[in-house]
């Protein structure tokens, strides 16, 4: 089809590639003048291509069709125009000329926000649903049949930034292509707009953006970011306009800090160290980011009342060459200026948006892949302000500002716990989108420990955001392995500095007994990230002979490559341990990491959240988001640009997140899920050592443990005598088991995690005794405050009982028996389970136990032992247990891509 392109901007050179690629003939493009020496983006495009390009000041003169206009611009014979973006008055002789007629997009669900503030409009007014309309041009404004709809949800802290960036950009360049293949199948609709629900809203201008303070703070949060960053909303504050960008609703009580008197506000406003606090008349509170004064300069609100500015630094000789070439990419961006002197100011030289792009990739090339925010131009736009601040973050005296944690402290243990409790993005503690909570329960007692962020999509979607910077244009990124491991090394140095305080909140959060905390929890997690560091600087690829190698002298290699950004989802059980499992190999391979730990157990990952800080690992490398699985672990899921996800957890979850993986972008998944993994005795074993080693497969964690022994077998012609002895001993050393406070050393069993896992296990046995198996000890809740639930033991459990195949996660000990010599036979029992996590063997006799082990469909088999693993030894199930491995060097793959390069030479 012959097409007319009518815009510009970057959204319109975006269309224009787009029809080319779809193999549209483009017989034109219709654009604004140069502005400032500067073409368009789209007239530039189309003069790289040979497009012709038309760039009309205007259309119409009072009204009427600018006749020589209207006759070049009919020549070219168009039969569609596309007006992907256009701010001109465009007569109706051009419009209705093709045969098909015009098609024009709209950032909104017309009828609704008609107008050329539609995207303002959409906050101001708090809308729940946003999105854009393609519709037939007509004589109207905004008034044509609709031709494409497409919605998405507007989040509480969307600002036009990133509504656009998120749906209306990427989306609506879709969309027009859509629409336009549509039409030439012959397939496009035209519905009338509906009449009722038509709004129209004139342009949002600086003098009309003065906020109205005598409204709920959402009404002034929605007029902020409705208005950021263009033309930006604004108040008097101490005689001058004050400016207010990056607005949040919160819930968090009132910080400490110095109070702004704000004319017409209701309540004072407060500096604090998160930023500027602003009142609601109805008392709720609003968060602003930055302000900006009335000649342009922009700074943290949370430094309102700093006194005075840093003295200017005296330049080296390089830094002066340095200076030379800032100034010389200034004038090349600024060519209407005459000379760039220190206090030339970028903006009122009438740079834009795209200006500071380019700005900042200048600065990149020019200075050794520094990597400036679009930010630190807006707060830095005099060139000697600019310089000022380039040559500190060159001698790295600008680093990362001072890590700000709103700890909550505690007594406990013989120490004095400091303990993080809010979601961890990009670098920074933070509140959750509306400073939204929950509690986190100590299940010891049932008491509350403290209150943790609940995290919300937006927050995931500004976690992947800054993972994606740290990997693709971050310090990470460009970190060699070396490095990479000396970070991990100190990381894992920390955690043993602060192991005690780890197994404590271990302890208090999960109920995990210290001592076991302290070896296994806590010190398995330094062990793997030693373990891992250690292998940054031996991921190797490798060199292939092919047929072609010779004489065309090709040669072929291979390269291992980190995937981008990996989303890690880990359970309740050990939750500083599955972090570690996962997170080591995942840094280690060079990723970025967006982490979501259980929601009843956060408070170890958020301490772990701050270690990594401490050790020095860039923003956006590690992102923690306590939350709800249901939407956080959803939506790590379902994100575009999550490359990898690894889940611990129940199959049935698995399965869905797998689901939802191969859905949206066919995302690279590893899987630990169920298990009931069973554990053989045969009469020839060390039956001390099995009754001992079997009670530990049961018992060990309180059973909350993804490799426990599910299901005992026993060999029946040791079974009268063998049997009671096992169970005799084994309710011997249960009664002796202390159960109690977990943080006692004396304590053997801590409480189950939390009460709907305790409720679960009461349900659980009282299935098994009713469907016959004989309840030999326990089965319990312990009469006592907390969540703690007797060390259990069934008999007599037949093939096809509920307990005989699903996991309890809990102490209880399921013990069937099988016919003497019945080798074959009883490992087609152990078999018979969808699970295939674990197993293990007891016999004395070497060549039974390989055999057996070879049998087994398992991805663990434990010979004599049980629970034996370690961090250079791989983990990992078969069958619905999952698949892929944690743990030793196959862990790596998990986390790695593997690239062919082949070149000839």
């Amino acid at each position: 089809m012959k097409i007319a392109v009518i815009g510009q901007s970057l959204f319109g050179q975006e269309v224009y590639k787009e029809l080319k690629k779809a193999g549209h003939e483009i017989v034109g493009i219709f654009t604004i003048p140069d502005k400032d020496g500067k073409e368009d983006l789209l007239a530039a495009e189309g003069a790289k291509d040979g497009t012709r390009v038309f760039k009309y000041a205007r259309w119409r003169v009072k009204g009427k069709a600018i006749t020589e206009v209207v006759s070049e611009y009919s020549s070219l014979g168009a039969e569609l125009n596309v007006m992907p973006f256009c701010s001109q008055f465009i007569p109706m002789e051009v419009i209705d000329f093709p045969k098909h007629g015009s098609i024009v997009y709209h950032p909104s669900l017309l009828p609704r926000h008609r107008g050329a503030s539609a995207i303002n409009w959409t906050l101001i007014h708090g809308d729940k649903k946003g999105g854009f309309s393609i519709f037939w041009a007509d004589d109207g404004l905004d008034t044509g049949p609709i031709l494409m709809q497409k919605a998405c949800e507007v989040l509480p802290d969307d600002t036009i930034n990133t509504l656009y960036k998120r749906f209306l950009f990427p989306e609506g360049i879709t969309g027009m292509v859509e629409s336009v293949q549509l039409i030439a199948a012959g397939k496009a609709t035209r519905i009338t707009q509906p009449t009722d629900g038509v709004t129209y809203e004139g342009i949002q201008k600086k003098e009309n953006a003065k906020i109205n303070w005598d409204q709920p703070a959402e009404a002034i949060h929605n007029w902020i970011r409705g208005n950021d960053n263009v033309p930006g909303a604004w108040s008097e504050v101490n005689g001058q306009k004050l400016t207010f960008f990056g607005s949040t609703l919160t819930e968090s009580p009132p910080p400490q800090g110095k109070t702004l008197d704000i004319p017409g506000a209701h309540t004072p406003a407060i500096v604090g160290r998160n930023g500027l606090v602003l009142f609601g008349n109805d008392g709720k509170t609003v968060l602003v980011k930055n302000v900006q004064f009335e000649d342009g300069k922009m700074i943290p609100a949370s430094k309102y009342f700093s006194s005075s500015e840093s003295s200017s630094l005296e330049l080296t000789e390089e830094e002066k060459k340095v200076k030379e070439e800032v100034r010389a990419v200034w004038k090349s961006i600024l060519s209407n200026v005459a000379e760039i002197v220190a206090s030339t100011d970028f903006f009122k030289s009438g740079a834009a948006s795209m200006d500071v792009v380019r700005l900042v990739e200048e600065i990149k090339l020019k200075c050794a892949g520094l990597q400036l925010q679009n930010e630190d131009v807006y707060m830095a736009t005099t060139f000697e302000d600019f310089i000022q601040m380039l040559v500190r973050k060159l001698r790295g005296e600008d680093e990362e500002e001072e890590l700000v944690i709103d700890y909550f402290e505690m007594n406990v243990n013989n120490l004095s716990l400091r303990m993080p409790h809010q979601a961890f993005i990009n670098g920074q503690f933070v509140d959750a989108e509306g400073g939204k909570w929950y509690n986190s329960i100590n299940p010891t007692d049932g008491s509350v420990i403290c209150r943790v962020s609940l995290a919300q999509v937006s927050d995931v979607d500004r976690a992947v955001a800054a993972a994606k910077e740290a990997f693709e244009t971050g310090e990470w990124g460009r970190m060699n392995p070396r490095d990479r491991g000396r970070l991990i090394y100190r990381l894992a140095d920390l955690m043993e500095q602060h192991q005690e305080e780890l197994a404590t909140i271990e302890a208090i959060d999960s109920g995990a007994v210290y001592t076991l905390a302290l070896k296994t929890h806590v010190g398995m997690s330094i062990q793997t990230f030693r373990y891992f560091a250690g292998w940054c600087d031996k991921i190797q690829g490798c060199t292939i002979p092919i047929n072609q190698a010779r004489p065309n002298r090709n040669l072929t290699f291979t390269k291992r490559e980190p995937i981008g950004v990996c989303g890690i989802v880990i359970p309740w059980n050990y939750p500083l341990m599955m972090l570690a499992w996962k997170t080591a190999a995942c840094l280690a391979a060079g990723n970025t990491v967006v982490l979501k730990p259980a929601q009843v157990t956060p408070l170890t990952a958020l301490k772990f959240a701050e270690l990594t800080a401490m050790a020095g690992f860039p923003k956006g490398v590690m992102n923690i988001l306590p939350g709800a699985g249901s939407l956080i672990g959803q939506r790590i899921a379902d994100h575009p640009d999550v490359r990898k996800l690894g889940f611990t957890g129940s199959t049935p979850v698995g399965k869905h997140i797998m689901k939802s993986c191969a859905v949206v972008n066919v995302k690279k998944v590893s899987l630990e899920l169920g298990g009931k993994s069973p554990l053989i005795i045969f009469s020839d074993c060390d039956l001390d050592k099995a009754v001992r080693m079997g009670m530990g497969a049961v018992f060990f964690n309180k059973g909350e443990n993804c490799i426990a022994a599910g299901r005992l077998f026993v060999e029946e012609s040791i079974h009268d005598q063998f049997l009671h002895k096992v169970v005799s001993l084994a309710i011997e050393e249960v009664k002796k088991m202390k159960i109690g406070d977990p943080l006692d050393r004396s304590t053997d069993h801590g409480p189950q995690n939390h009460k709907a896992h305790l409720d679960k296990l009461i349900e659980y046995c009282a299935t098994g005794v009713k469907e016959g198996a004989t309840l030999a000890y326990g089965g319990k809740q312990v009469p006592r405050p907390g969540f703690f639930f007797e060390p259990t033991v069934f008999i007599d459990v037949q093939d096809e009982m509920f307990i005989a195949k699903e996991e309890s996660f809990g102490p209880i000990m399921i013990i069937s028996k099988f016919q003497n010599g019945d080798l074959d036979g009883v490992l087609k029992r152990a078999n018979d389970t969808e699970f295939g996590l674990a197993s293990g063997v007891f016999t004395r006799d070497i060549g039974k136990a390989l055999y057996v082990s070879e049998k087994l469909q398992a991805g663990t088999v434990f010979i004599n032992t049980y629970n034996k693993t370690d961090v250079a030894a791989p983990f990992g199930g078969f069958k619905q247990s999952g698949f892929g491995k944690d743990l030793g060097q196959e862990a790596l793959n998990e986390y790695l891509r593997t690239k062919t390069v082949t070149v000839e030479y």
